[in-house]
C-alpha cells in the first residue's frame, strides 16, 4: 500500500520560532527512546544544546528506577545550564501505583526553577498530536485501534519489552485490530526493514498484528522544544 503524507500545517509564526531559537545555553533530558530523534535534531543543527542526558529506556515499566535516573539526569544537566528541558510525557510516561497522586509534573516541580517539561502525554504524542493520530488511524486502519510506536520503539524493544513474554504480548497486542503504527519522522523503519528484514517480521509475528511505519514530521516535535525554551527565558 502506498501511503501519501500530508504534513501538518504550521503557522507561519510557529516556523519563524522554531529558526529563530537557539538551544545553546539549556540542557536536555529525556528518555532515551526519543535519542534517535533528538540525536537528529542536534545533526541537522537545529538542536544546538550542549548536553542531551538519556535515562533508559522503556523505564515507564519500573517507576522507582525511572524516577532515579531522571532525577540523577536532571542534576547533572543543571551542572551544565541553568536552564533544563525535560524530554517526557506527563500522563502515561509516568503512573504510580504506590503513590497516584505523584505525577509526573510533581517530580519536575521539586527540582527547582529553570526546570520545564515538553507538553505532551508520551512519545508518540510529540511527534503527532491526538487529532492526527486520529487522522492517521482512519487514513491507514479505517479508524480501527492502533497501537502507536515511534522508531525507539523499535531499536530499543528488549528494553520496552523488558520482561514481556509471548503471553504477555497476546494480551495486549492483538486488540488493536489497525495494527501497530511507527510514527518516523526520521526514516529509520525503511533502513531498517532492507537491513533486518528477519528482525522486523519476527517482531511483528511476536506482537500477533502487522506493523507499519507512517511518515510524519518533526516540526511538531521541535515547537514543542522551543516552547519549553522560551518559558525557560520568560522566567
Amino acid at each position: 500500500m502506498e501511503i501519501k503524507f500530508q504534513p501538518v500545517n504550521l503557522r507561519h509564526r510557529g516556523r519563524s520560532k522554531m529558526s529563530n531559537t537557539s538551544f545553546s545555553d539549556i540542557a536536555i533530558v529525556s528518555c532515551g527512546t526519543l535519542s534517535l530523534e533528538l540525536n537528529h535534531l542536534k545533526a541537522e543543527g537545529f538542536l544546538d544544546t550542549p548536553k542531551i542526558f538519556y535515562t533508559t529506556p522503556g523505564l515507564h515499566q519500573d517507576i522507582p528506577e525511572l524516577e532515579r535516573q531522571l532525577v540523577r539526569q536532571i542534576h547533572k544537566a543543571k551542572e551544565k545550564s541553568d536552564k533544563v528541558i525535560v524530554v517526557y510525557g506527563g500522563k502515561f510516561c509516568y503512573v504510580n501505583p504506590d503513590h497516584p497522586s505523584r505525577l509526573m509534573q510533581t517530580i519536575i516541580e521539586e527540582q527547582g526553577s529553570g526546570v520545564a517539561r515538553i507538553n505532551a502525554t508520551h512519545c508518540m504524542d510529540m511527534l503527532a498530536s491526538e487529532f492526527e493520530r486520529g487522522r492517521i488511524a482512519k487514513e491507514i486502519a479505517g479508524g480501527a485501534p492502533v497501537w502507536w510506536m515511534t522508531p525507539g520503539w523499535i531499536k530499543f524493544r528488549k528494553e520496552v519489552f523488558k520482561g514481556w513474554d509471548r503471553g504477555l504480548a497476546n494480551e495486549n497486542f492483538p486488540r488493536h485490530t489497525g495494527g501497530a503504527v511507527v510514527l518516523d519522522g526520521i526514516g529509520y523503519l525503511d533502513t531498517y526493514m532492507t537491513e533486518h528484514p528477519e528482525d522486523f517480521l519476527e517482531y511483528s509475528d511476536w506482537m500477533g498484528i502487522p506493523i507499519q511505519p507512517y511518515p510524519v514530521s518533526l516540526d511538531r516535535f521541535k515547537l514543542l522544544l522551543v516552547e519549553q525554551a522560551e518559558l525557560l527565558r520568560s522566567i
